[in-house]
């Protein structure tokens, strides 16, 4: 069902086929560790009934059709996002095409033809500020009372919380724009990740410092200039190689157009020339800055590989912390 993310307009619903299902709602912008815990309610209630589990999304953002100039960029594309909803345990993914007729849709319409007519919802699982319908008008409460006019069950999980911060897209965000990659990669479950096609730079690197693999990223949401501990994927040739990664303007060969680029170093032989790369962000090391010469540079280069080296050897595999919530009543 629309696994591969082709949005559905509301005309295109009927396609699907109503059967029983069990449902979660939201935009899983990065399918966070909060995401998964709705996913995770999900199957729990969806085993016992034995119901499909269903994950509704949408695209494009809606604040990008209500608010554009409040629209936030992307921690994953729509093709992950997806992804990663059925990873995490979702048998049906369904993506709602978001457009001015939805936007425009008031809650009871929604929850009575797109949940419950169209999708045959039983139950249906969502966060606590899950909001829907125009003008966000809808609320969990409103969505409980509408349940029990339609014959569906609806549970609202809280808030999760990682040492007092939200588990939200909008904090992981933040921190990735700030360099606090490891943190983010706590909120996400796992690191973040840049996945995209090898571009040719201007060869300044492996003439003058060390060679690298230039990245032209899809993801929107690009971690702040420095230097981090990366890994890099060959997906290709099934190769996972331990890297450092620039992410900046290259100051010291700025020539009056600095143009921001994303430049990883291998640390090892290359084993197979790849076509493109995802890009996992583990560590900040420094801030990105000037030189003098090349010559300072490759030194400073060869010193962060050093502590990228260590790190990767006491970390060897990344395990992410299991994901451990907290009700904001209890913060």
């Amino acid at each position: 069902m629309n696994g591969e993310g082709n949005p559905l307009a509301l005309e295109d619903l009927v396609r699907l086929g109503r059967k029983p299902r069990a449902l979660t709602i939201g935009n899983f912008d990065g399918v966070h560790c909060g995401h998964q815990a709705l996913l995770k309610a999900l199957a729990s209630y969806a085993g016992r009934a034995g119901l499909a589990r269903c994950a509704v999304t949408f695209h494009p953002h809606p604040a990008s059709i209500v608010a554009p100039e409040r629209a936030p960029r992307l921690l994953t594309s729509l093709e992950d996002r997806v992804a990663l909803l059925r990873h995490f345990g979702a048998d049906e993914v369904v993506v709602l095409r978001f457009d001015e007729s939805l936007a425009r849709m008031d809650p009871a319409r929604f929850a009575t033809e797109i949940l419950s007519q169209a999708l045959g919802a039983q139950h249906v699982v969502i966060g606590d500020n899950f909001r829907f319908g125009n003008k966000q008008a809808g609320t969990a409460a409103l969505l409980r009372d509408l349940g029990g006019a339609l014959n569906f069950s609806v549970d609202v999980v809280p808030l999760a919380h990682w040492r007092g911060l939200p588990v939200s897209s909008s904090e992981i965000r933040r921190l990735l724009l700030a360099g606090n990659v490891a943190r983010a990669a706590r909120l996400l479950g796992r690191p973040h990740a840049l996945k995209g096609s090898i571009v040719h730079g201007r060869g300044v690197g492996s003439k003058q410092t060390v060679p690298t693999l230039n990245l032209a990223p899809v993801e929107e949401v690009v971690p702040a200039n420095g230097v981090y501990v990366t890994r890099t994927y060959d997906a290709e040739h099934g190769i996972a190689y331990p890297s450092i990664t620039n992410v900046g303007i290259r100051p010291t060969f700025e020539d009056g157009h600095p143009e921001r680029s994303i430049e990883t170093f291998l640390l090892g032989p290359l084993l197979a020339e790849p076509a493109r790369i995802e890009l996992q962000f583990l560590h900040w090391i420094r801030a990105e800055r000037k030189f003098e010469n090349p010559e300072l540079l490759r030194a400073q280069i060869l010193r962060d590989a050093a502590r990228a080296q260590a790190y990767h050897r006491r970390a060897m595999k990344w395990r992410p912390e299991a994901c451990v919530f907290q009700n904001a009543s209890a913060e």
